[in-house]
């Protein structure tokens, strides 16, 4: 599991931890633990691990989603567990079948995490209510993401639009030939310029990227779905720009050089500032 923006939820005075993205959120079981052991929570889940359901549990999901998952070693396991030398940590767990539905983290926000599957049963084996709020507050959580993706979806799409209508129209204006021009090749003037912008902003054109993204261009999804917020501010301050530069008569190689700094620049100090701001809001939390 690579390292992604941890998040937290409250659950009954317990703050637990969520890291992950999409349908792939993993919880921390430790997180979860501290409920019922707050200074051994580490020995809960080594507890859990010792019966021969989890292992089942553990064991059936791997099977489900894991094509890697080492079936004689989880045999093994399963046929020890209950017993009484039996002991397992996740660690080991993790290195001797290839699990991938529980991850063991280093560091200051570490401990180990589960995949929301096994994450849900390992509460419901603490506490039943305590599962019943900890799902709760989950589903809150990926509401208010939703959401938020919404919002972000419709910003970048409202800023990818904001500028376009005055570069075609300086384009109409001050490029498109008045005079023995076929209306129909009109949007190759206009793709130029667009990728005009995007040669400035991205280093490459819409097709290179449809040559280099081929599954994501055949759902429909071209360079400029794919942008970032500070890249779509960008795009829609050196839209504008292009149309000033247009208006007075700039040709193409000169306008490129202008926009591409004004791009870079641009971009960087949006960049820059959300990186301060990540330190900061990291500094207050701690």
């Amino acid at each position: 599991m690579k390292n992604k923006k941890n998040k937290t939820i409250e659950v009954k005075g317990t703050i637990v931890t969520i890291t992950g993205e999409n349908q792939n959120d993993y919880i921390s079981l430790t997180d979860i633990a501290r409920y019922k052991n707050p200074d051994a929570p580490a020995d809960i889940v080594k507890n859990w691990l010792r019966s021969k359901n989890t292992i089942e549990l553990l064991g059936f999901w791997e099977k489900l989603y894991n094509p890697d998952f080492k079936l004689v070693e989880f045999d093994q396991f399963k046929n020890e567990a209950g017993y009484n030398h039996f002991v397992l940590s996740p660690q080991k767990w993790i290195e001797k079948t290839n699990a991938v539905g529980i991850v063991s983290k280093s560091g200051r926000y570490g401990g180990t995490f589960a995949h929301k599957d096994i994450a849900f049963e390992f509460a419901s084996w603490i506490s039943v209510e305590f599962k019943l709020y900890l799902i709760k507050e989950f589903q809150r959580l990926k509401e208010d993401e939703n959401n938020r993706l919404s919002i972000e979806w419709n910003v970048k799409r409202l800023l990818s639009k904001t500028n376009y209508h005055l570069q075609t129209n300086a384009v109409q204006k001050h490029i498109i030939p008045k005079k023995n021009y076929r209306k129909d090749k009109q949007w190759l003037i206009y793709a130029e310029e667009a990728d005009l912008l995007n040669v400035a902003l991205f280093g490459c054109t819409a097709k290179d990227w449809r040559e280099a993204n081929p599954e994501l261009a055949g759902k429909g999804m071209n360079i400029r779905d794919m942008a970032s917020i500070n890249e779509l501010t960008v795009l829609s301050n050196i839209e504008s720009m292009n149309s000033v530069l247009i208006g007075q008569g700039i040709g193409k190689p000169e306008r490129f050089d202008q926009l591409h700094e004004i791009a870079k620049y641009q971009l960087q100090v949006l960049n820059k500032k959300e990186i301060h701001k990540a330190i900061k809001n990291t500094k207050t939390r701690s």
